[in-house]
């Protein structure tokens, strides 16, 4: 490309740059996983418009780092080659100096080839924090093409706790107008869930098709060249309608009349590996049983209701498990944990998760929307004390509409989570 095209599209970004305050942007979890002296890449992936590039910038002046930036997601560089990143380079150069050291790269996995010039500004001393469309920037990709030399940071949309911050409220207030105002919240934050450009737009319904049809058509459709579009919509629709729920690729494969399960898999991989739908293994020390039995869930739970056609019921257990899921992956992630679900046999009850370390089972979780029938209580309490004899861990929480308490039953002591209270600790 010609140099002072590249040059015309870094000078405004460096001015765009320059007007940004971060200072009073939300404060996300995973501004602490970044390494700022480390020789490693910064990759921070994660669905679309969770946030990506915001929290980027905002790490970056926090810590008072002069930093270079550019982004490839602009109509005048869709001709941009391999071959034209040296010129980037120079061109980054000549805007911000030749002692800059720290580069912010949006979606430079657009151009092929991309990983080189990555490892390259490594090993010459750059620190590099790149961002990207969630397909085109996997965990598989980066171990092949940056061999290991990159800090992997996933991003969620809006956790509670941050989306009571966005909204400037006080959590910690006692009085019944701020508790009040925390519980309104949460029933919107249900609803519509955490993607923070959503807060301040009316038409919640168009933009969330429209982020779920980026999704398929340009980050899934684009890449894996699926002709097959329409056959991929009807499967996502399926997973969003029954989040929570198994997997079964042998029925999917015979509702959507698809060849084999093999094909099946592909398609659910693909929406798995777009950030749309997250998937939960059964807890086994069979491997093959990890593999096989997984569980599907959605990014963000505003994406189940703000959908044309979106006819089910209003299950709100499902959404409170689908958030706590979320928030135990946000939690998990420093600690180097993993998060699994309990379910022996296809009798078994169930208990929704089991947060494992090193292969020791730390902690069993079960959600309910709530338990005061006795019916219920008994229910998700014999699934957790027969967990906790089997798994024999006993340290035991159950999480619901309900106050705050521990208690004995059948033996183990549980304690009681109010879901608000829980999400904000």
């Amino acid at each position: 490309m010609n140099e002072k095209i590249i040059l015309e599209v870094l000078a405004e970004q460096k001015e765009e740059l320059s007007g940004m305050k971060t200072k009073n942007w939300c404060d996300r979890k995973e501004e602490n996983l970044f390494e700022f002296d480390s020789t490693l890449a910064q990759v921070v992936i994660g669905v679309r418009r969770s946030g990506k590039s915001t929290i980027c910038h905002k790490v970056l002046q926090k810590n008072h780092i002069n930093y270079a930036y550019a982004n490839l997601d602009d109509d005048r560089l869709l001709d941009f080659k391999a071959s034209d990143l040296n010129t980037l380079l120079s061109c980054i150069y000549q805007l911000y100096g030749q002692d800059v050291k720290y580069i912010m790269l949006d979606e430079i996995q657009n151009v092929e080839g991309w990983h080189l010039f990555v490892n390259r500004l490594l090993r010459t001393g750059f620190h590099v924090f790149v961002t990207g469309s969630n397909a085109k920037l996997l965990s598989s990709e980066l171990s092949t093409h940056l061999t290991g030399r990159y800090n992997e940071i996933r991003l969620y949309p809006f956790s509670f706790a941050e989306y009571c911050n966005y909204l400037q409220l006080d959590t910690h207030a006692l009085t019944t107008k701020a508790q009040a105002s925390v519980k309104a919240a949460f029933r919107e934050y249900i609803t519509n869930g955490g993607f923070p450009e959503l807060m301040h737009i009316r038409n919640k319904r168009a933009y969330i098709q429209g982020l779920v049809e980026t999704v398929i058509t340009k980050d899934i459709r684009h890449r894996y060249h699926l002709r097959n579009i329409e056959t991929l919509r009807l499967i996502a629709d399926h997973l969003i309608n029954n989040a929570c729920q198994e997997i079964n690729y042998d029925k999917l494969t015979e509702q959507f009349g698809l060849g084999s399960a093999v094909t099946t898999k592909k398609y659910v991989g693909y929406l798995v590996q777009a950030f749309l739908i997250l998937q939960i293994h059964k807890f086994s020390f069979k491997s093959r049983e990890r593999q096989r039995d997984t569980k599907g869930y959605i990014v963000d739970t505003g994406i189940i209701g703000n959908r044309s056609e979106a006819l089910l019921p209003d299950n709100l257990g499902w959404k409170l498990e689908n958030i706590i899921y979320i928030e135990l992956l946000r939690r998990a992630a420093p600690l180097f944990q993993d998060v699994y679900y309990y379910k022996p046999t296809a009798r078994s009850k169930e208990v929704n998760f089991v947060i494992c370390e090193q292969g020791r089972v730390m902690e069993l979780i079960q959600v309910a929307y709530e338990i005061d029938s006795p019916k219920t209580f008994k229910r998700e309490t014999d699934a957790l004390t027969y967990a906790a004899k089997k798994l024999n861990c006993h340290d035991l929480s159950l999480i619901a509409f309900t106050e705050t308490r521990q208690e004995t039953v059948n033996g183990e002591e549980i304690r009681y989570f109010n879901i608000i209270d829980w999400l904000l600790s």
